[in-house]
């Protein structure tokens, strides 16, 4: 039996900009995983890739991380487009077996994109640079931006699927 979860994606200040739904893959003290499908109609290029209507995100979520991490996977083939990492505070999860669960995530604007060979790209630099953040918050996106960077170079989950270059 599959269970339900709403993601809000909030703001910097905590109030929420967007919200969908999604379908409980696994949790765990701490994370939660979960498969949703991406609701904005037509395509949407990025420059490196192209977004989908209804191309199907992957997604982890943590309550102790600086980040999250969406594998987006092609609506026409199911093809590995990447991986789609947010730098946000960590996550307020409410997962509860056999009801309805919730994960509230804010945005800090950067994100890191990782290409099927393990490529990264920084992105939004200007639009973090924006936010005008404490240094506390500051180092802890550079933190995990780092973190990311390792995650990828050692091939670690999420990141395990990078193909050869």
């Amino acid at each position: 039996m599959s269970q339900s979860i709403t993601i809000h994606k909030c703001d910097p200040a905590g109030q929420e900009t967007w919200q969908y739904s999604g379908e409980i893959l696994a949790y765990g003290e701490g994370w939660v995983n979960f498969e949703a499908w991406f609701n904005i109609p037509g395509e949407k290029d990025a420059g490196y890739t192209v977004f989908r209507f209804n191309d199907r995100f992957v997604e982890w979520c943590y309550s102790d991380r600086w980040y999250n991490v969406a594998a987006v996977y092609d609506v026409r083939d199911d093809r590995l487009k990447g991986w789609y990492c947010n730098l946000t505070r960590p996550a307020l999860l409410t997962v509860r077996p056999g009801a309805m669960s919730d994960v509230f995530w804010s945005d800090l604007a950067l994100d890191v994109w990782v290409d099927p060979h393990g490529g990264i790209l920084i992105l939004d630099e200007d639009e973090y640079a924006a936010l005008d953040l404490d240094n506390t918050t500051d180092a802890e996106v550079q933190r995990a931006v780092t973190q990311i960077r390792t995650l990828v170079a050692t091939r670690a989950a999420p990141f395990d699927a990078i193909a050869p270059a």
